[in-house]
């Protein structure tokens, strides 16, 4: 995401904005595909896949492609801080630049909350994928793929505290889950098992990095070694709940509509504000829009009891 100078100043707090922001670090460019856009609404064309090789035989044959899109609104969002002129003077401590730096923070890491809202509410109503079905569900069908599901579950004798053992297990069925689906023509939609992230509660994170990271498990070797690679995400609060994303593909799990570009602004004592109340406000400012992308590239494992 960029950042818009609109000529802030107060050359501390501008300094401070710019450099928090970009030193701040965050999960979500992994998860998304950024699509620039330049309207309000994006519609999204997800065209179905292009049909295989054929022999030519008595000569071509035109096959059409299975069209499925949604239409996706960008939206305008702020945060604005108001500091007193007297508070500025009077700051020995750098209380009002950290404060600034906490508002880069916010808004550099935004997408990740955007992200885990979207995980979070996937199989809910409302939280639909292009084929007009939850994002996470059983019911998922396009042309000649039949129904498939990328909303399953997984043994664990304590679903909310899965084992390293459960968890193995459970990260076995989602890869072997996701590399079974198929686009509208049949044919295979993921090709590799590459690319692969667990997205984790904070509780299971230990377990999930030692499931994928340990070289030798019960005197044999580990299979899952370095088969994904284990985030955790502190908003995620279902502990017997994980994701399993693939992200090295154009189109990843969710897409960043990126409209308008972070933008740091500020009215200081040459504004009504500052004349008037003497109250410095610094505001940011951006339109954007984060959504799902493929279903086919995310599964959801809900730990079960036996």
């Amino acid at each position: 995401m960029a950042i818009i100078d609109t000529g802030l100043t107060l050359a501390g707090a501008r300094s401070e904005f710019f450099d928090r922001f970009t030193a701040t670090p965050r999960l979500w460019p992994d998860l998304c595909t950024r699509y620039p856009s330049n309207k309000d609404v994006e519609r999204h064309r997800f065209l179905g896949s292009v049909p295989p090789l054929r022999e030519f035989g008595t000569g071509r044959l035109a096959r059409g492609l299975f069209a499925e899109r949604y239409d996706v609104e960008n939206l305008k969002y702020e945060l604005t801080l108001e500091v007193d002129r007297d508070e500025l003077s009077d700051d020995q401590t750098g209380q009002v630049r950290l404060r600034i730096g906490e508002m880069a923070e916010r808004a550099a890491t935004f997408g990740d909350s955007e992200v885990a809202r979207l995980l979070v509410n996937g199989h809910s109503a409302g939280f639909h994928s292009y084929d007009g079905v939850p994002f996470f569900g059983a019911t998922h069908a396009s042309g000649l793929s039949g129904t498939q599901d990328n909303d399953i579950a997984s043994t664990a004798a304590v679903p909310t505290t899965p084992t390293v053992a459960e968890c193995r297990t459970a990260i076995k069925t989602a890869i072997a889950q996701l590399l079974s689906f198929v686009d509208d023509q049949g044919e295979p939609m993921n090709q590799s098992a590459s690319g692969l992230v667990a997205v984790v509660p904070p509780g299971t994170y230990l377990d999930f990095l030692e499931a994928v990271n340990a070289s030798i498990v019960a005197s044999t070797t580990n299979v899952l070694q370095s088969a994904a690679r284990v985030i955790a995400f502190p908003r995620l609060t279902a502990a017997s709940v994980f994701y399993l994303l693939k992200t090295d593909v154009a189109v990843r799990p969710f897409i960043f509509q990126d409209r308008e570009p972070i933008e740091f602004t500020a009215l200081e004592a040459q504004s009504d504000q500052g004349f008037m109340r003497e109250k410095f406000l610094y505001g940011v400012r951006a339109r954007f829009r984060y959504t799902y992308g493929y279903w086919q590239r995310a599964i959801k494992v809900t730990f079960t009891a036996p």
